[in-house]
């Protein structure tokens, strides 16, 4: 298969629209509900957290810089069980496309276009997400570039119009309910977004500059991190720890909030467009390396070919395997960072320790 070639900035800007991704929307109501007013601590140590892990995965490349994960399972491993493995992996990140998937149709049905069946929004998003897939990596990378200054700025505005209602005292009192609710709250803030990072390990082979690769992907994650960093803290100083806490997408409220002289009002579009435009992203990148690690496992030349039969799939299992937003929000707080756990962190470590004994590294 031919390999397509982004540039480092490139490299570096998926990454955070990567990790911004659906965490924009979810996160805040996640952590407020578990740490209260010490939210922002929790999306601090996760921060701190979702660095190792970068680093963790930096090592992996520069030991493998020129094979995805897929192949690498069938070096270490052999083919059959590599082979296996490798199926496992495409199982989990075909998963989390299906449930991204299923976080953008529940946040049109319950916010914007309510009563418009969820197959529809399911099916018209993925039409646009298969079109972009179908592009390549290339196109994805360069649209990507056009695009997160678009978020960035957008995100900058929003910070600045919401500086009149912050509220200092929403953060009081630090440490009120001690250490463990924090980290109670930090596990699912690691597995969504930091965790699924472990899918960049198919993509960095197509990076023009492999040298500079563990800066990319450090800059990438603590830019994503830093302004999802930024919304959390806004929610709990504007909105408050209660209101953050009941609301499903509390950042989609928090732009309700400006009011700049009776003049500025109501601008959630900016919210809904910088969600829009990373959940974009991280869908498609989840999408692309699903059919590639597929079609790395059964020898293919080309990838798009699956990519149809993926969507259809995609849809059905959106619905089957997510049947509510209450589900979805019960198995992000409590069962997916243990899933995700097996492979962004035991399967990358279980394949080195596998590779230092048999020599190949």
């Amino acid at each position: 298969m031919k390999r397509e070639v982004i540039s480092s900035r490139q490299f570096t800007w998926l990454i955070s629209l990567y990790t911004i991704g659906s965490s924009i929307l979810i996160i805040p109501s996640s952590l407020a509900g578990e740490a209260k007013q010490d939210a922002w601590l929790a999306a601090t140590l996760a921060g701190m957290v979702g660095i190792l892990l970068v680093v963790f995965y930096s090592l992996f490349i520069t030991k493998f810089p020129h094979l995805t994960i897929v192949e690498v399972n069938e070096k270490i491993l052999g083919k059959p069980i590599g082979k296996i493995v490798s199926l496992s992996f495409f199982c989990f990140t075909f998963l989390l496309a299906a449930l991204v998937l299923r976080n953008i149709g529940d946040f049109f049905t319950t916010q914007i276009l309510i009563e418009t069946p969820l197959e529809v929004i399911l099916a018209v998003f993925l039409v646009v997400i298969i079109m972009g897939a179908q592009l390549g990596l290339e196109t994805i990378a360069r649209a990507c570039e056009i695009f997160f200054p678009w978020v960035f700025g957008l995100l900058l505005i929003l910070a600045l119009l919401l500086l009149p209602e912050i509220n200092f005292a929403n953060i009081q009192p630090v440490f009120d309910e001690g250490f463990k609710p924090i980290i109670r709250a930090t596990l699912p803030f690691i597995g969504l977004p930091f965790l699924e990072l472990i899918i960049f390990l198919m993509i960095h082979p197509s990076v023009k500059a492999t040298k500079s690769i563990r800066n990319d992907f450090l800059k990438g994650t603590v830019i994503g991190g830093m302004m999802l960093f930024t919304i959390i803290v806004l929610c709990l100083l504007v909105l408050g720890v209660d209101f953050t806490a009941r609301n499903a997408y509390p950042t989609y409220v928090l732009a309700k909030k400006v009011n700049i002289g009776q003049f500025i009002q109501r601008i959630e579009v900016i919210v809904a467009i910088i969600w829009m435009l990373s959940i974009y992203f991280k869908l498609v990148l989840l999408y692309y390396v699903s059919a590639l690690g597929l079609s790395q496992v059964m020898k293919m030349e080309e990838y798009r070919p699956l990519l149809f039969p993926m969507g259809i799939t995609t849809i059905v299992l959106a619905q089957i395997s997510y049947p509510n937003i209450v589900y979805v929000q019960e198995f992000i707080s409590k069962i997916w960072v243990l899933y995700a756990s097996t492979y962004g962190i035991l399967l990358p470590l279980f394949l080195l320790i596998i590779a230092r004994i048999r020599k190949i590294i």
